[in-house]
């Protein structure tokens, strides 16, 4: 009797069947002979390449200031002008003749020749020749120069004092030297206070000699010229020995009427209080 043959799946029937079980997404068991159990994993998905990345958070831009404006320079201050007098007119041309500006012993009174060694210096400088000392001169010129020492505020005299003619040796002398442009008031051969002096013109000479004080006037006026003479002390005639605004503002680019003109007050000042009537004064080359 014959038997019926049973369809038995064949392997290449099992295989293909798993393959359309995973196409179709399940899970397929493999049958048959030798055969175990196998699952099979799912494919893995490719990374998308054409995703977009989410943005980084950015920071707020800061809102711009606006610059503040540029503040205006201040037009430089007038300090010292001319008819200005005192101790800081003596400082600003003891400042001045550290430099070479101003060859003068200082007087204190800022004249002519104070206003051309201040306009030498702003020309210098690079600043307007106006002669008048501002804010911007003198801060430039502190920058430049020390502090004077009192010898430089009051130095003696401009020109080393002469050698005293003999007549000066002996007794209270104004002791007057037209070399050296000079005066050195002497107490028994010695040198009490020594100040720069200028003499007359040619047409109105100083007249020389040993003559003695015969008055003091402290506040004279010129009865001839209508000019003052302050500190006045009067030796040959109408000639005295006294201070002159004139010759401390111009320095010996001028000349007396006869005169022996002082330029430091302070000094004449001095002297005037000294001297008495009857003392001695001599004048010499």
């Amino acid at each position: 009797m014959r038997q019926k043959k049973r369809n038995v799946p064949t392997g290449r029937a099992v295989a293909t069947a798993a393959v359309l079980a995973v196409t179709a997404g399940c899970t397929a068991q493999a049958t048959g002979a030798g055969a175990g159990a196998a699952r099979t994993k799912p494919p893995l998905l490719a990374p998308a390449h054409d995703a977009t990345p989410a943005p980084s958070p950015t920071k707020p831009k800061a809102e711009s200031k606006p610059k503040p404006e540029a503040t205006p320079t201040p037009e430089p201050k007038t300090l010292f002008a001319r008819g200005a007098e005192g101790a800081q007119v003596r400082e600003l041309q003891a400042r001045l003749r550290q430099i070479g500006h101003f060859n003068r012993t200082p007087t204190g009174h800022y004249g002519s020749v104070t206003a051309a060694a201040v306009s030498s210096f702003q020309g210098k400088r690079g600043l307007d020749r106006t002669g008048t000392t501002d804010t911007v001169t003198w801060d430039r010129l502190l920058g430049m120069t020390k502090k004077p020492t009192r010898a430089e505020l009051y130095p003696s005299t401009a020109n080393p004092v002469a050698t005293p003619d003999p007549r000066c040796m002996t007794g209270r002398v104004l002791c007057i030297s037209k070399t050296s442009r000079t005066l050195s008031w002497m107490v028994d051969g010695k040198v009490v206070t020594a100040m720069d002096v200028r003499f007359g013109s040619q047409y109105t000479p100083t007249r020389e000699g040993t003559f003695n004080v015969c008055w003091k006037s402290r506040h004279h006026v010129s009865t001839l010229y209508d000019t003052p003479m302050p500190y006045a002390l009067f030796f040959s005639g109408g000639q005295a020995v006294h201070y002159s605004s004139d010759f401390a503002a111009r320095g010996y680019s001028g000349a007396s009427h006869g005169c022996v003109n002082v330029r430091d007050e302070g000094k004449i000042a001095g002297l005037f209080a000294q001297v008495r009537n009857g003392d001695k004064v001599v004048i010499y080359w």
